[in-house]
């Protein structure tokens, strides 16, 4: 099967929206996008999906209301991603603030007991003596941990996002918008959004029962925590449908005011962005990277504590470790890569007849870094690919990220289908999954995932398309535009942010680390030139100064000693 690859540019509908303060650009952007009407892109909270249609979210507030009128001991089972330390850290938060005086975190240590609530990490709570368990961007799928809490006498609410397998959990209650039956609009609330309708609900049942005029406690603002559901949201590449749009774009608000989070504050300073002017991709490459990179190499609890402290300087202690971390990360990061492209070398891999599925293994790779490497080696062949490295006692974890057309959790599902006993467990979403099977088992997992790959794929699913918003005008390379596009909407997962295609010529090349590439670009028919950037680039496609090159591009804004010009940021060489 080959690769092939088509430039499209996204069709802008004959009838626009009326968008007031938007400039016409925008507004033909975001009706290429599906907008049709100004109340889509509504940032009002009482926009919000209501709370009332999440499944089980009744039950929920019923047995948190029970612990805390009894003061019980409640333990939070985080996840160990940016999803998992803001959903933590926003639980912690909001169950203080309405009054229980016993609450702890844990989040399992992916290096000794993996993913998810298990029996282990029940074990591992027990210092905590907990009453009650809450799972926060997890759980839906811990059906033997539910149950071994069960048995030590500890109820247990599940929160979390991940799609439902055949059997659920036997927990005292379940929110899960992807749960059958379940009649919230959007399934693509991350880990931390649950949390947030959760809370919200309680706070309405304690409302409902006077609960903060008998206790004369003060009513919570949730509102105040929504630059934690932003940054998870984000981090966690969730779809931005309309609703969780308006949780990203009011948590962005409380950030550029900068009554947010002081953790978040100091990865923006260590990443040289100013708060005021913080956008969603701040959240997605700046704060994600450097959350993610504590579960990743070390515990998550680094990330947790940089979110729970109310000290600038505490913050920016945790901040700037987590800064050290990531930059470990990336060092890891480049070795893998060129390691698993080493191999697929060594195999003669050719670009022309490529398989359905990439699968790799190394005994020398770190489990933390996989999905990572999964996701560089998709972008490269546009393949699903699935990456392995060394766990415990014995097996082997793997991470994968798939391209439209191939639903990863559920080609997974099919192989362990097959194959009884070959996939020890797994778990995730269509575009990424996360499993653990025996080492001795590799090659024959290896072979049924492309068996099965192969099962439910064509040529056509390989044939990527990439879309446009087209070429730009002359007047559009300025700051003003930069800003707006920036600024006035959240970007994300399903509603990606603007990206351009034009022809350019190289005034200008310097070769960067990390094979990185600074530019000076003139448009066609433009007399000045305008910076450029291109990442992680293959220095032998690029041609030499002078020649022309057509290129996918955003526009950017850089800012170096509070200087702000226009910048590229170029997505990809295209020719």
């Amino acid at each position: 099967m080959s690769t092939a690859v088509k430039l499209s540019r996204r069709i802008v509908p004959n009838t626009l929206p009326e968008l007031t303060g938007c400039s016409d650009l925008l507004t033909r952007i975001v009706a290429s996008r599906g907008v049709s009407e100004a109340a889509e892109l509504s940032s009002a909270l009482k926009s919000l999906l209501p709370v009332s249609t999440l499944k089980g979210i009744d039950v929920a507030t019923e047995r948190l209301l029970q612990a805390l009128l009894a003061q019980q001991r409640v333990l939070i089972v985080g996840d160990f991603d940016a999803d998992g330390a803001t959903a933590t850290a926003l639980s912690m938060r909001a169950l203080r603030s309405f009054g229980f005086q016993h609450v702890d975190y844990i989040v399992p240590n992916r290096f000794e007991y993996g993913y998810g609530l298990t029996p282990e990490i029940i074990d591992v709570a027990q210092p905590y003596k907990p009453q009650l368990i809450i799972t926060v961007d997890n759980g839906i799928s811990s059906v033997e941990g539910v149950d071994y809490a069960a048995q030590q006498g500890v109820d247990v609410i599940v929160t979390d996002h991940h799609l439902p397998g055949k059997k659920l959990p036997n927990a005292a209650a379940i929110v899960n918008p992807n749960q059958i039956d379940d009649s919230f609009v959007s399934k693509n609330l991350a880990g931390v959004g649950v949390v947030f309708y959760l809370m919200l609900a309680f706070k309405q049942a304690l409302l409902k029962q006077g609960y903060f005029e008998k206790y004369q406690l003060p009513v919570p603002n949730l509102v105040q925590w929504l630059d934690l559901v932003a940054l998870g949201t984000v981090a966690d590449v969730v779809v931005l449908d309309a609703n969780n749009r308006i949780l990203v774009e009011q948590g962005l608000r409380r950030i550029r005011s900068g009554q947010c989070s002081q953790g978040i504050l100091a990865l923006l300073r260590l990443g040289k962005k100013d708060y005021r002017r913080a956008c969603s991709q701040d959240l997605g490459f700046i704060c994600g990277p450097r959350l993610n990179a504590a579960g990743r190499l070390d515990d998550m609890s680094l990330g947790i504590e940089c979110l729970l402290t109310d000290s600038a300087a505490t913050a920016h202690e945790f901040a700037a470790e987590l800064d050290t971390m990531n930059s470990t990360r990336r060092e890891l990061e480049s070795g893998m890569k060129q390691s698993a492209l080493s191999q697929l070398d060594a195999v003669d891999l050719d670009p022309d007849s490529l398989p359905a599925v990439i699968c790799l293994f190394d005994e020398e790779w770190h489990q933390g870094i996989v999905g990572i490497i999964a996701a560089r080696i998709r972008e490269r062949y546009y393949r699903p690919c699935l990456i392995f490295a060394p766990g415990t006692d014995g097996e082997i974890k793997g991470s994968g990220r798939s391209i439209p057309g191939v639903h990863m959790r559920d080609v997974i599902d099919r192989v362990a289908t097959l194959h009884p006993g070959l996939v020890e467990k797994f778990g995730g979403h269509a575009m990424a999954a996360g499993l653990s099977i025996r080492k001795e088992d590799y090659h024959e997992f290896q072979k049924a995932l492309l068996t099965v790959t192969e099962g439910v794929t064509s040529d056509t699913t390989f044939k990527e398309e990439i879309l446009s918003d087209g070429a730009l005008e002359q007047a559009h390379f300025c700051l003003e535009t930069a800003s707006e596009l920036e600024q006035a909407i959240p970007w994300g997962q399903g509603f990606p942010a603007p990206i351009f295609d034009d022809e350019f010529q190289i005034v200008e090349k310097k070769e960067l680390k990390q094979a990185h590439l600074k530019l000076l670009l003139r448009a066609k028919g433009q007399q000045s030139a305008i910076n450029a950037i291109a990442f992680n680039v293959d220095m032998q496609k690029w041609p030499a100064i002078g020649g022309k090159v057509h290129l996918l591009y955003q526009l950017s804004i850089n800012e170096y000693n509070g200087v702000r010009s226009l910048q590229l940021i170029v997505q990809r060489l295209l020719s």
